[in-house]
């Protein structure tokens, strides 16, 4: 819920005003939830886990690079959520105590002790629930998601009583409009936004098997993800730039994330509110960024790795990337860490797509993709072609993201480019799934591979 919240307010902090921002992260989840029907298909008819799907396209060796890709970013997630449900127990010490905590930030760390302890300790926590398993974890969100809803009509009726009402946060005007700070800029900002909120469910919308595996029909997954992700998100959009456009009002400034404004609310309804938050934060983090990490890790080696111990790697690497780093500024969160690693996931979602429906007419062996020199072995447990496809999808990217990431370093690294990595997602997806399917179509596989995998043309 609070990187959802954070990356709409971020919108109204940008200069968008309510509509604009609700609008964008509507439209963005409706495009997101075509790759993800498109490829949960698999999950719900095969009963496969993505890990073992990309084996169609990269081959049964060549699978772990997706695989790992995939859970490196997911691991970055996993510790942001971390992160975020430290800083709750930090501000709920904070309220506790009377008194804001302090003190100097730590060196190389860049934050103080306590908020080190806070991240920590919600780290432990989380802990405790992974070596107790997915059951554990599943009674958790059975109980945090209606008292979720509560808490969100909560900050809604405190929005309401602290502004004066809904009228002048909706009336806020954008600040893209004549007279305005960035009259003339929407679409400069528009588009990254909209690439930010896509690339927000670019890893879902990958290992979205490992959950559209276990529904009953395939009815089951396209009903529930086509209610279940673009209406809700915009109403959490309403929330959040509901919210952030009442901090302008109160505060004089826009306040993009929940945690940071929670800290300067008083009263037992916010104790109640952020207890809530931090056991919902655990039971989200749990469920959408440790399930698909932990199977792919399980999938590099799975003699050695199993399911549990992949959690603890992903909760390992957490704490390592230091997510404090990435949200710093909502610059750096969406400009480095969303956009940057969808132009590293657009394109393994294309080959995907293209190699489930165009190629295999989304018929596949299940039995073949756990033999390691049968029909998807490509002869070495390779297939070089999804590999170049990969490659391809991801350079035209890369010297946007040098730019957005090191700007002092990478002054000028052309417009075009930096144009291009203001739709990465979209273009990594789309030059990735042209050259897999050209080069595929063209089955440049010598004929020996052709005998052995009669799933591929020719």
């Amino acid at each position: 819920m609070v990187p959802g919240y954070t990356l709409a307010a971020s919108l109204i902090k940008d200069g968008m005003s309510a509509p604009q921002a609700v609008l964008t992260v509507f439209l963005a989840n409706v495009i997101i939830l075509m790759p993800m029907l498109l490829i949960g298909h698999a999950g719900a008819k095969y009963g496969i886990p993505y890990a073992v799907l990309v084996r169609c396209s990269f081959g049964t060796k060549g699978a772990k690079i997706p695989a790992l890709m995939r859970a490196i970013v997911a691991c970055g997630w996993y510790g942001i959520q971390t992160w975020f449900g430290g800083e709750m127990i930090y501000t709920l010490a904070g309220v506790l105590l009377g008194h804001k905590l302090g003190g100097g930030p730590i060196m190389a760390l860049g934050i103080n002790g306590v908020q080190l302890l806070s991240f920590l300790a919600f780290w432990a926590i989380e802990f405790w629930y992974i070596t107790h398993g997915m059951i554990a974890i599943r009674s958790l969100e059975t109980y945090t998601a209606p008292l979720k809803i509560l808490v969100c009509f909560g900050l809604l009726a405190w929005v309401y009583h602290r502004a004066g009402g809904f009228g002048i946060l909706l009336d806020q005007p954008s600040q893209f409009v004549i007279g305005g700070k960035m009259a003339g800029q929407f679409w400069m900002v528009f588009w990254p936004s909209l690439t930010a909120m896509i690339g927000f469910w670019a890893t879902l919308a990958l290992n979205i098997p490992d959950f559209t595996r276990f529904a009953k029909s395939q009815r089951d997954q396209i009903v529930g993800q086509a209610a279940g992700l673009p209406v809700p998100m915009a109403l959490l959009a309403m929330l959040a730039v509901l919210v952030t456009s009442a901090t302008v009002v109160i505060y004089g400034k826009a306040i993009w994330n929940p945690i940071t404004l929670a800290s300067r609310m008083t009263g037992a309804g916010v104790l109640i509110a952020m207890i809530i938050l931090v056991i919902d934060t655990i039971s989200v983090n749990l469920a959408a960024n440790l399930v698909g990490p932990a199977y792919d890790f399980s999938s590099l080696a799975p003699k050695h790795i199993s399911y549990k111990r992949g959690g603890y790697i992903t909760a390992t690497i957490g704490i390592l990337m230091m997510p404090w780093k990435l949200l710093e500024s909502t610059h750096g969160y969406i400009f480095t860490w969303i956009i940057g690693y969808s132009a590293l996931l657009g394109p393994i979602a294309g080959i995907l797509i293209v190699d489930y429906y165009f190629i295999r007419k989304t018929q596949v062996d299940t039995d073949q993709l756990y033999v390691n020199d049968g029909r998807y072995s490509y002869g070495n447990g390779w297939n070089n072609i999804a590999i170049i496809a990969l490659i391809a999808g991801i350079l035209p990217n890369i010297p946007g993201f040098l730019y957005a990431s090191f700007p002092a370093l990478f002054p000028d690294v052309g417009s075009v480019f930096k144009l291009i990595y203001t739709y990465a997602w979209f273009v990594g997806l789309t030059v990735a799934a042209l050259i897999y399917g050209i080069l595929m179509k063209r089955n440049v596989q010598p004929a020996s591979i052709r005998e052995k995998n009669p799933a591929l043309p020719g």
